[in-house]
């Protein structure tokens, strides 16, 4: 199923990455990311990450060198990089950095053909355990998700972050 459109409109889902399973909205709609914050009983200002549609995409938004993106996008990683222009997905990343995936997963291809950055965040409760599978997500985000995609078990480990070219395990 292509959930493009439906996403491209304000919803609300849950996907697989490669990782783990992720809670997400089209960034660019502040609506249904202020939605996935208050879901999340995150600050406004904690800053949120998101799975760009493309290599270009971050080249054009982010001060980033080709070669870092090419050896670890698409995988398991989180670049934290700086923003070219600060005021860009403000209310995604409040400051002059953004939290950027390409996860290694069929999923990345529909944000591909979406053409828009999604939101990428755990689906599970700050504190709690990481969702590997459907069945392990709360009913809450359950129910707060016009879009479910699952596909069985996952990895389980969140991504790794990258900062400065230093990476960082969670």
């Amino acid at each position: 199923m292509d959930f493009v459109e439906d996403i491209k409109n304000g919803a609300i889902f849950i996907y697989p990455t490669d990782t783990i399973y992720g809670l997400g909205c089209d960034a660019t709609n502040l609506e249904s990311v202020k939605i996935i914050k208050k879901l999340k009983y995150r600050d406004k200002d904690k800053p949120l990450s998101v799975i760009a549609p493309s290599l270009d995409w971050i080249l054009e938004h982010c001060i980033v060198g080709d070669e870092v993106l090419e050896k670890y996008l698409p995988g398991p990683f989180t670049l934290i990089l700086k923003k070219k222009d600060e005021n860009f997905l403000k209310d995604v990343s409040s400051g002059d950095s953004l939290g950027v995936r390409i996860p290694d997963s069929e999923f990345t291809e529909l944000v591909k053909r979406a053409g828009v950055p999604f939101i990428t965040t755990s689906v599970n409760f700050a504190g709690e355990p990481f969702a590997v599978k459907i069945s392990e997500i709360d009913s809450k985000i359950m129910d707060a998700a016009e879009i479910v995609i699952g596909v069985g078990q996952l990895d389980g480990r969140p991504s790794t972050l990258v900062i400065d070219g230093k990476e960082i395990t969670r």
